[in-house]
């Protein structure tokens, strides 16, 4: 107990000491000792209820009310509950300061923020920019369900995904058809979600601009670099052998080149699709065909082992998914040293159907790894030079990938090799029709 506190405390005892003494002394004089005593406690009693009276008065005020001066614990217990209460009031200014300036910075967002109620999906606020964005009005969209007032984006079932809800890219603006948005949901509390609305229009304007921009020059560089290749062709390095050497390099650049604008043709066709034909794919046909393109390409210096360990067909595009799985052969093969291994192979797993290309090459650092699916990213330029490659082989495998709803797993080591995994969703797989999937070598 503090000091002051314990003093408050002594001398009220000290007073109510004194009363009862004089209460007795008075009593003695009077012949009526109880009768006093009595009627002292009594009177204490009341004092006390009054003073307790005087308390609750101060705690159910909306005023404040002054301190009686005194130094008896009930004067100390006023200034007390005094001293808390402006400590309440002073935090209670500074939170509700932090809050409008919390809301001011959300309000002042560019981006569309609105807090969602998670079992009912019913709006309990949003900033200025979700009126321009998606439409929202205030206040007759306060505790409204969002699905309903946003119908044109069919988002109910994305809301009902919560934390597993996937951003939803390039969605049409409910103001106008012009705008794009970028959707993703929050989850930020157990009963509040967080729904923001990104306007992507100039972004992806510009990505268009530059998917065109590399389709029209890749169309235009195709023309003069099949020239350039035809009379490379017809020179005969016999007739002048000490232009041997230099027509030898011409034709790699330019078989090169040609390659490196074939790709960028296959990325902007591709970023250009929004679906793909479905068919049946036979992966009996298709583990063949990369088994033959392997040793091809292996030229007897790699072990190449292909598994089948699936049994069943995928439901795709064959042309496209032939482009992807080739690529990541193609890669094994190229950055795998001679006496190396490359295995293919086809599997179930939990999810789905997985093909996986595994090589005990150089091996990837993990500080690449999240950006080997980017255009032209290299690990090491000089190897990928030697090696041919154009930059673009993951960036084509990313893409087909997409169109196919799958998703491409990477796992390397350096020195102990990489691991290529295409996981494909249990609504891809086919059963196998023996008579039309071909057999493998």
């Amino acid at each position: 107990m503090p000091p002051r506190s314990r003093s408050a405390w002594t001398r009220t005892l000290g007073q109510l000491v004194l009363v009862l003494a004089a209460a007795l002394f008075t009593g003695l004089v009077l012949g009526q000792v109880w009768l006093a005593l009595a009627l002292a406690a009594l009177g204490v009693v009341a004092w006390h209820y009054w003073r307790l009276r005087r308390v609750l008065a101060r705690l159910t005020s909306r005023q404040r009310q002054p301190i009686a001066s005194g130094e008896g614990v009930w004067n100390e217990l006023e200034r007390q509950l005094r001293a808390n209460q402006e400590n309440m009031r002073a935090r209670k200014r500074r939170l509700v300061a932090m809050l409008r300036a919390y809301r001011a910075v959300a309000a002042a967002l560019p981006d569309a923020v609105i807090v969602v109620e998670r079992n009912t999906q019913r709006v309990q606020w949003f900033n200025a920019a979700a009126t321009g964005l998606l439409g929202l009005r205030y206040p007759g969209d306060i505790g409204q369900p969002l699905g309903e007032r946003l119908r044109t984006l069919q988002i109910s079932h994305w809301l009902a995904a919560g934390r597993n809800a996937e951003p939803l890219l390039d969605a049409p603006s409910p103001t106008s058809s012009d705008i794009r948005l970028n959707l993703r949901l929050i989850p930020y509390s157990e009963d509040l979600w967080l729904v923001v609305a990104r306007d992507v229009t100039k972004m992806m304007r510009l990505e268009q601009v530059r998917r065109d921009f590399v389709a029209n020059v890749s169309h235009e560089l195709r023309t003069p670099l099949t020239v350039v290749h035809g009379y490379l062709d017809m020179l005969d390095p016999q007739e002048h052998p000490e232009w041997a050497p230099m027509l030898s390099e011409m034709q790699l650049q330019s078989q090169r080149m040609t390659q490196l604008v074939e790709d960028l043709l296959t990325l902007s066709r591709l970023e250009a699709q929004e679906g793909i034909d479905s068919e049946t794919v036979a992966m009996g046909s298709m583990l063949s065909t990369l088994r033959r393109e392997a040793e091809a390409l292996s030229q007897g210096r790699h072990v190449v082992t292909v598994e089948d360990a699936a049994g069943v067909d995928l439901r795709g595009s064959t042309k496209e998914l032939h482009s992807a799985f080739s690529n990541l052969v193609s890669n094994a093969v190229r950055y795998t040293p001679a006496g190396g291994t490359i295995a293919i192979r086809l599997a179930r797993d939990d999810d789905g159907l997985v093909l996986s290309v595994r090589d005990s090459g150089f091996g990837i650092p993990a500080a690449h790894l999240p950006r080997l699916t980017e255009r032209f990213y290299r690990v090491s330029t000089s190897r990928s030079r030697e090696s041919g490659g154009t930059g673009l082989g993951l960036a084509i495998v990313k893409h087909v990938l997409n169109l196919h709803h799958a998703r491409l797993e990477i796992a390397s080591e350096v020195g102990r090799g990489s691991l290529f995994s295409c996981h494909f969703g249990a609504e891809r797989i086919e059963a196998r029709d023996p008579t039309t999937s071909g057999a493998m070598p």
